[in-house]
């Protein structure tokens, strides 16, 4: 018989279950233990019924759109076109208009267009939480699959969850002030234990005259019951949560640790008359190890206060992105103009930017010019110039000039909201090296208290007098010093603030397990047109046959070419009307993809396009006359049946290219070229970049069989391109890298943009990669090497030969230190050079 899993709605055979949990006189079976664990920190969150919930869709379309009320469903991914201009790509933040997505609660990686199942874990996906959502949820940094609506800690390693999304101005951090609290109350009660317990090895043992051998364990026990039990409670109540959940972790070894040390001392002053003579110390009572509990809690507390301001660092840099915004912006209304707050700013307005005044919102200008310094968002220090017409992103310093502007995108609708969006997700992605952290610590723990066991029964049996205190010593120390966390921290630290240096230098991270693999990365595929070289090509020259004049010939091409949204059409066409030709209107168009494009004009049959679609259309070789220009992309024009002549376009060259390029293969990458031109101009281009090896007379549907044949090389291929017709590509290859000028289905594909929308963003890309998988190996080196030798050191590995002991104390303080170790290491990636 089938059941139903409360958590994800799977079906789930009993036979077959991965988990089942009993809870108000019923059985529950799961698919996987997330969906357990999920179930039992909060039961009555999925056995409550839910009613359906009415949302505001707002779904784009090629007019103007209206609001969508009702029931959530699945939606078709509109068509990207839509917000394409004849003149251009439309920009990185043309993607906030897409459909709704929908992410996976387990599988943070797993985003699709529609509400169907994870195809990793089966559960039903969820609606992606918006960055602007008043909301604010909680998740942990190194389990991203749990979220809560409120904080608290996590059901898997017991770390206090922290906002899911990071806002403007820094927040009030509950976790942190308790923790602070209770730190503070605790070190004002621990010095005096200590010191008592310290006097006890002082000459004449003067606590013990003043206060009284028999008062003295009495005085230990009231001042450390309050540090235990009240500094030391959340920790006892991780812990349990921890073993109640099956899930152990650090809090784990904590609870156990100091309860054991508590519960011996507790035990031993009420009724010492119960243990053995082998236990009685030269005071003539049991020893007690009331200071070592208690200085064990107050040291964990104290990494736990430094590791949550730590933590609390790494949302700096989304932090530092929604600072750039401006709070007003100067709107005019009626005639009038007057500073509002930018929230009450809407699409239309009509914007005054004064000199050394932050652009409010993205838009175009409408009057004026100015040079605008957007190196905020893209990297660049060199101030671009602005005129009417011209796009400007919010957030962005108008350095010279005044201007005004009309408002297009506003709110979380921004390039810049788009990017801290970007950013938050990647952040809280995975990357693959995590696999082998995530395997370690699954063992860990109970490894560690496997060897406490041993190292309590070694030292009852075969250790020095008085045997049965130095057993519990050693294995409370074991428990102690292993710190699971510094493992589990290592990669989501490291990632957290890479991607965030990253989106400061212009490179938006979509995940991990991209910025990871970027690293590897030893052949570079680029799409020339728009990755290059400006794509924006524009007239070199005309090339007319027969009884057409150059005029006669371009005007009856941009006439055909108007009605497609290729680059080179709308260079066709902006040629035209630069020379005021008279347009008329194309029909029976149709498209050839890699070839070129037919219809009728004003009665007469025209296919404009390469020399394949000339002998398709029945013209021969011969009757071909060469293009004027070489260094140019020709189109071939037939009218009629015979041939017309040919119209050159020229793609000028980005002035990065050909550094980016020598610095790439600097590097040791392999560097292709890809375009759809011909050999000539593709040889040319080649030839000015010092590019080796490149495909000319590429058709779209060959990009990703080219970059399949280099993987199947056994070569790790990054590809970067900004068309509609790179997405395949981009998407089989290991990394695909979209500028950020390109469209959105290309940006969608990859797993980098560069805003810039050169190559020098890919050299700063692989910069950012290379750090970062540095610093996580240098994290997860730490790790293992502090636990491989703290553990065994604590377990008295060195006694038989040095008489050495590791105290609790000193323990507590070595695995409080671990974790912030490696926050402190992970935040070293803020500084780093791009």
């Amino acid at each position: 018989m089938a059941n139903i899993d409360p958590v994800c709605g799977m079906t789930v055979d009993p036979a077959t279950a991965k988990a089942k949990i009993e809870h108000a006189g019923a059985t529950y079976y799961f698919c996987c233990t997330g969906c357990a664990q999920k179930f039992q920190a909060s039961p009555e969150e999925y056995l409550t019924p839910k009613k359906p919930q009415l949302v505001t869709l707002r779904v784009p379309s090629a007019g103007n759109s209206a609001p969508t009320v009702g029931h959530a469903a699945p939606l078709s991914h509109p068509a990207k076109a839509a917000s394409k201009s004849s003149h251009g790509s439309p920009r990185l933040q043309s993607q906030v208009t897409r459909s709704p997505a929908y992410v996976c609660p387990m599988c943070p990686d797993v985003r699709e267009s529609e509400a169907v199942s994870c195809p990793s874990c089966g559960m039903a996906l969820e609606p992606e939480t918006p960055i602007a959502n008043s909301r604010t949820e909680y998740t942990c940094p190194m389990h991203p699959q749990i979220l809560r609506t409120e904080p608290g800690s996590c059901p898997i390693c017991g770390m206090a969850l922290e906002p899911r999304t990071v806002a403007a101005a820094e927040e009030d951090n509950p976790e942190l002030r308790n923790m602070t609290r209770r730190f503070w109350a605790s070190v004002a009660l621990t010095l005096p234990l200590l010191a008592i317990a310290m006097g006890d090895m002082l000459p004449g043992m003067p606590f013990q005259r003043v206060l009284g051998a028999d008062r003295l364990p009495w005085i230990e026990l009231l001042l450390a019951t309050p540090v235990v039990l009240w500094g030391g409670w959340p920790f006892f109540q991780r812990g349990w949560a921890s073993i109640v959940n099956r899930s152990t972790n650090m809090f784990t070894l904590i609870a156990i640790g100091t309860g054991v040390a508590y519960v011996y001392s507790l035990v031993a002053v009420l009724v010492p008359e119960i243990f053995p003579s082998s236990f009685i110390d030269m005071s003539g009572r049991p020893a007690v190890y009331f200071e070592a509990a208690a200085a064990i809690v107050t040291l964990v507390l104290l990494g736990q206060v430094l590791e949550l301001r730590a933590r609390s660092r790494t949302g700096a840099a989304i932090r530092a992105l929604l600072d750039l915004a401006p709070r007003t912006a100067r709107v005019i209304r009626d005639g009038k103009e007057e500073d509002i707050p930018l929230v009450d700013v809407r699409a239309g307005d009509r914007l005054r930017v004064r000199p050394g005044e932050k652009i409010p919102v993205d838009g175009v200008v409408l009057e004026g010019r100015s040079s605008v310094d957007e190196s905020m968002i893209t990297g660049e220090s060199v101030p671009v110039e602005k005129n009417p017409g011209d796009r400007i992103i919010g957030a962005t310093v108008n350095a010279s000039g005044s201007f005004i502007m009309q408002a297009e995108r506003v709110g979380s609708e921004t390039m810049l909201s788009q990017i801290v969006r970007m950013v938050s997700q990647a952040q809280r992605s995975r990357a693959p090296i995590q696999r082998l952290a995530d395997k370690v610590a699954g063992w860990f723990v109970p490894a560690v208290i496997a060897i406490a066991i041993l190292a309590f029964i070694l030292w009852a049996t075969l250790g020095p007098e008085p045997r049965f205190a130095h057993a519990i010593v050693n294995a409370v120390a074991v428990l102690i010093i292993a710190c699971p966390c510094a493992l589990g921290l290592a990669t989501p630290m490291a990632i957290m603030v890479g991607t965030g240096r990253g989106a400061h230098a212009g490179v938006l991270i979509k995940n991990a397990e991209a910025l990871e693999t970027l690293e590897k990365v030893d052949t570079l595929v680029i799409d020339k047109t728009g990755t290059l070289t400006e794509g924006k090509p524009r007239l070199s020259s005309t090339t007319p046959q027969g009884a057409f004049s150059a005029d006669e010939l371009l005007r009856l091409t941009a006439t055909l070419e108007r009605a497609s949204e290729h680059p080179l059409a709308a260079a066709v066409v902006a040629a035209a009307v630069g020379r005021s030709l008279e347009l008329s209107e194309a029909k029976d168009f149709f498209s050839y993809p890699g070839k070129g494009v037919v219809g009728s004009v004003e009665g007469r049959r025209v296919a404009a396009g390469t020399l394949g679609l000339m002998r398709d259309q029945g013209i021969v070789d011969g009757a071909i006359a060469t293009p004027g220009s070489a260094a140019g992309t020709a189109i071939y024009v037939a009218v009629d049946g015979g041939y017309a002549g040919s119209i050159t376009l020229a793609d000028p060259l980005k002035a990065s290219s050909e550094g980016a390029v020598r610095e790439l293969k600097r590097q040791g990458l392999k560097v292709v070229m890809l375009t759809g031109d011909n050999r000539a101009v593709a040889e040319t281009v080649a030839r000015q970049l010092g590019i080796d090896e490149f495909r000319a007379e590429v058709l779209p549907s060959d990009k990703s069989q080219i970059v399949k044949e280099y993987q199947q090389q056994g070569r790790t291929v990054a590809m970067a391109g900004d068309g509609i017709n790179d997405a395949p590509a981009l998407a089989q290859a290991n990394v695909g890298i979209a500028m950020g000028t390109g469209t959105d289905v290309a940006i969608e594909s990859a797993g980098v943009t560069l805003l810039k929308g050169d190559l020098s963003g890919i050299i700063r890309a692989r910069k950012l990669s290379q750090a970062t998988m540095k610093n996580i190996r240098q994290n997860l080196f730490f790790a293992f090497i502090y636990n491989a030798v703290g553990v065994p050191i604590a377990a008295g590995v060195l006694y038989p030969f040095f008489g050495v002991l590791l105290s609790p104390i000193l323990a507590a303080a070595a695995m409080s230190f671990s974790s912030v170790s490696v926050i402190t290491n992970s935040l070293r990636l803020r500084a780093v050079k791009l």
